[in-house]
Formats: structure tokens, sequence, C-alpha cells
């Protein structure tokens, strides 16, 4: 088995050479054959230089250079594609996250998991701007998508090569990839993992990035629920405006018949809300149609065939250990 490490950097010139040194420290007494992916997201200061020079000195660790500040998403996208191993791990570049917990998180992909996601027990951030919102957001990711992950930022992950590498990743996306792959049936469960304050630079998240994951739940929300049969969910989506046309329509027809009058208002309404419950069944078809025949099927991810003596590996989320009072 080859283990892959993917970390997107963004102006870590601090972080850098002392998360390359735990991660060594971390992987070497296992023995596994592994690679380091350090993905620099157009950093402006020593990040580059400083990775250029640990990557001189040894073969393991790779280089990607995104032209300019794209995104942790899409970063961690880039890794992900470039990645030769059956495994792949991926986690900040801040050293929040410790990489002496990647050996717990391969030893559930080992043991038949499709994704091992890491939770921050004793989160060392800010209450008020980083640990209630991350809270709140959990809580809402879980009632919509019905994945209950409790820490769906926590970029700490052990994925199985096969099942990431089909699911697609842009804007901020990577904090739904349980909610994505679960679609196509993965074994997901949760890992308690160890959680560090911040040594060096200042981060890059905030408030204001809530309303990116609003749409981006928005987004999600629709892809879950029209996996199967887009045209069908579509259809749910222009039930309430179809019938409100019809029914306006209805009633200015009897207006015409009982008084020999029409009400302008309410013919306006019917035309409209029927033309709206028209688009919505033409995006469920072309929907479908882009299913059908596009280059990306959700229902055609990986599923699981492996088998284990006390019998199959089911889809669902486990649990790793108790919730703990302060995420």
């Amino acid at each position: 088995m080859k283990l892959s490490i993917i970390v997107p950097l963004y102006n870590e010139e601090g972080s850098v050479v002392p998360l390359y040194r735990a991660i060594v420290e971390a992987l070497d007494p296992l023995g596994l054959d592994y690679e380091l992916i350090f993905v620099d997201d157009g950093s402006t200061d020593a990040t580059v230089a400083k990775a250029r020079q640990l990557a001189a000195g040894d073969p393991r660790l790779r280089l990607l250079l995104l032209r300019t500040n794209y995104g942790q998403t899409p970063a961690m996208a880039a890794g992900i594609d470039y990645a030769g191993g059956d495994v792949l791990v991926t986690m900040d570049g801040d050293l929040q996250n410790d990489p002496a917990d990647i050996p717990v998180l391969v030893e559930k992909i080992r043991s038949g998991y499709d994704i091992a996601v890491g939770w921050r027990h004793k989160r060392q951030d800010r209450l008020v701007s980083r640990r209630i919102p991350s809270r709140i957001a959990n809580w809402l990711i879980g009632k919509v998508t019905g994945v209950p992950i409790r820490d769906n930022g926590c970029s700490l992950k052990a994925y199985r090569a096969d099942v990431i590498k089909q699911v697609p990743l842009y804007s901020e996306m990577h904090r739904f990839i349980p909610a994505m792959a679960s679609i196509a049936g993965a074994r997901i469960i949760e890992v308690r993992v160890r959680h560090h304050a911040r040594r060096f630079g200042l981060s890059k998240y905030g408030l204001s990035r809530i309303y990116k994951v609003l749409l981006d739940l928005l987004t999600i929300k629709t892809l879950i629920a029209s996996a199967q049969r887009p045209v069908a969910w579509f259809g749910v989506l222009a039930a309430p405006a179809l019938l409100l046309s019809v029914s306006s329509i209805a009633y200015n027809l009897y207006l015409v018949g009982a008084t020999g009058t029409m009400s302008v208002g309410l013919a306006g309404v019917g035309v409209l809300f029927g033309t709206l419950a028209g688009f919505l069944l033409m995006g469920g078809a072309l929907a479908e149609l882009v299913l059908q025949t596009g280059s990306l099927d959700l229902r055609r991810l990986p599923m699981l065939t492996m088998e284990r003596e006390r019998g199959s590996v089911s889809a669902g989320l486990v649990q790793d250990g108790e919730r703990s009072a302060d995420e």
C-alpha cells in the first residue's frame, strides 16, 4: 500500500519546515511507502523557497505550485489529482493538525472504511469567531445532507484513492466530501484527533466564509437529492408553482364565467408561476440528460465489494469515541 500526504500551503513560511519534520517523524517508523505533496496556493512569502529546499533533500517530497491564490479546495483537489497513493491523507499546513494522528486514520482505511474523518475534540481556536460558528455549521450540514459529521471543517482526513478521486471538488466543497461520498454508499468513520493552537502566521478563515458555505450547502443538497432522478427532484420543486398557476388560472376562468370579467393580477400570477414551473421541469430534464450522458455520474462512484470475516462491510457513518463537550 502506498500512502500520499497532501498539504495545501498559503503563506506558511514559519510552519512548512517543522510540519515536514513532524510528518516524517510520524511516518518513517511505520515502514510505509509514502509520498508528500505540498501544494502552494500562490504564497507571497518564503513558503515556496523553503519547500524547494526540503524537496531537494527528499525525493519523496513533491511541490505543486498554483499560479495564484485559488483557495484551499482547489489546492487540495490539485494534490488529490496528482497523488499516486492507494490511500490519500489531507491536512492543513499550519501545524494545527497533528501528523502523529495520521497512522490512526490510515489504520481505519486498512480495516475497511473508505473515509476516516478527523474531529478536533479539544479545538484550540477562538470561541466566538471559530468554534461557535463551526458548531452551528456542522449541525446545519448534518441536518441538510443527512450525514451527521461532528467536524466537517477538519482537514485531517484519510480516503481510499478510488473513492476520493471521483468526488468533484470546487469552491469550498472539501468540507462536504463525506456527504458527497455518501451518495455512493461510502463507509465513513469519525476519529478523534488532536488540535494545536496556531504557532506561526495568521489564520485564513473567518466569518466572511459563511455565505460561501451556505451556497455550497444548497448545491450539495441539490446534488444529493437529485443524484438518482434529477427530473423527479425538479418536479417536486415545480409542484407548488404549478399548483399556484393552475389555481390562479382556474379562478380566473370561474370569474369570466360568473361575472364576465377577469382579474389581470391573478392572470399574471398564473402565467408567471406556470412559466417558473415549466423552467424547473425543463431544468430537471436537462439535468437528467447530463446525468445519463455526462462524464460525471455520482451513481457510478466505486461501491463497496470487500467482505470481512464477520460479514460484509456496509455503508454508513461510524463514530469512533464518545462526543466531547468541546469541539
